[in-house]
């Protein structure tokens, strides 16, 4: 079969309003995650020199920040950011019914 499919809520979350579904979708390099967010929710700061993933973040609902290497970008519904594996970033959310999509590949 030439795709795979499934609904991201089918998928069991791995942190609080996090859906990971690179396995649901048996995805060989691209990670794909839905975030679902109240205000207040924050990720934890991070990078992705070792396996030199770049990401794009892509705020479908709500209001976040992306910290990269210490430089807020704060997001509206819509706009979308594209991260260097080696850079740090941090995600917050400021409103309640956030959604995001997250897609990384190296």
């Amino acid at each position: 079969m030439g795709y795979d499919a499934t609904a991201y809520d089918d998928v069991e979350p791995r942190a609080p309003g996090m859906y990971f579904l690179r396995d649901a979708l048996d995805c060989e390099a691209l990670g794909v995650t839905v975030v679902e967010a109240d205000e207040g929710w924050e990720g934890m700061e991070h990078d992705h020199a070792e396996d030199g993933q770049e990401e794009v973040y892509v705020l479908l609902h709500g209001e976040a920040t992306l910290t990269v290497d210490g430089d807020p970008v704060e997001l509206g519904p819509g706009d979308a950011v594209r991260v260097d594996a080696d850079s740090s970033r941090d995600l917050a959310f400021s409103a309640d019914g956030s959604k995001m999509v997250i897609a990384g590949a190296p």
